[in-house]
């Protein structure tokens, strides 16, 4: 049965649309949130919270976005790629390059079976393409090829840039969620003549508290699906053929090896998420293959 067709250009701008919307609602909430404390306190307590929230997230964020390329590598256990060795490796990297117009990123091989790959980096000029053994070993050229365009979009989308902000954002009502919990335990139950009126906004500041963090984790991993939509649109850009990435994707799909040892906080860079579960980063396999083969 025909479906209608979906041109990649359209896939990249309207992807683009949905996060910058759900990154509103991340801001909506901080605000939000920023309200009904400093009517439940004061408006200075607030900025207060503000001020110290944004200095951890930020500290802790900005450390971790400048060491992103060596953190992710690191915690995988990724070699550098062997000319020689990984010679197709290079020519496809080399040929996506030139075909996209960004610079040369360093390649690293993963030690896993499973067929997979990620792209890490804060700018295209400090890119890392990182491919499994099982990826360079199970899929052939074209397959391949879709595999690494796929990651360089992630490089030429500022995807580690953009969910970076995220991570920020998401970081900072966390922060302010677990100071405003905290600080109940340090005020006393005393009545001033605003005591019914404050009592009611810490009620929904105490709500806020214990929801804000859940919905706007459910945000980012939402934000983090649209970006591999994202990323996969660009690949086609990239390739100008869409089957190689339908190929390697439908390869995944068949596949049920052992998940290798990966942690959480470097799963969302991956190709195909490498753990399973709700709180997927990941939008589904049979998703993504059904979009494509409208491409």
């Amino acid at each position: 049965m025909d479906k209608s067709r979906i041109d990649f250009r359209d896939q990249i701008s309207w992807n683009k649309y949905k996060s910058y919307f759900l990154m509103i609602i991340i801001f909506a909430v901080i605000v939000l949130f920023g309200y009904v404390i400093s009517m439940a306190f004061e408006p200075g307590y607030f900025f207060i919270i503000m001020i110290i929230s944004i200095i951890f997230s930020l500290s802790y964020i900005l450390i971790s976005f400048y060491n992103s390329d060596k953190i992710a590598i690191m915690s995988v256990g990724a070699k550098p790629a062997d000319r020689s060795k990984h010679k197709q490796f290079y020519d496809l990297i080399e040929g996506l390059t030139i075909a996209s117009g960004l610079p040369m990123p360093k390649l690293y091989v993963m030690p896993s079976s499973q067929i997979n790959a990620f792209a890490s980096g804060r700018n295209p000029k400090k890119a890392v393409v990182c491919v499994t053994e099982g990826a360079l070993e199970r899929l052939d050229k074209r397959e391949l090829e879709g595999v690494l365009a796929h990651e360089l979009g992630h490089v030429g989308n500022y995807d580690i840039r953009y969910m970076t902000l995220v991570a920020v954002m998401v970081g900072m009502i966390a922060i302010i969620s677990q100071i405003f919990l905290r600080s109940l335990w340090f005020r006393g139950g005393g009545g001033d003549r605003n005591s019914k009126g404050n009592a009611i906004f810490i009620l929904i500041g105490v709500i806020l508290a214990i929801l804000a963090p859940i919905v706007v984790q459910l945000v980012q991993l939402s934000i983090s699906r649209k970006r591999e939509y994202s990323a996969d649109a660009t690949a086609v850009q990239f390739t100008r053929n869409p089957t190689g990435l339908i190929g390697a994707l439908k390869k995944i799909k068949n596949e049920n090896l052992q998940e290798p040892r990966v942690n959480k906080a470097v799963a969302p860079l991956f190709f195909a998420n490498p753990l399973k579960g709700l709180t997927s980063t990941h939008p589904p396999l049979e998703k993504r293959i059904e979009i494509l083969e409208r491409m």
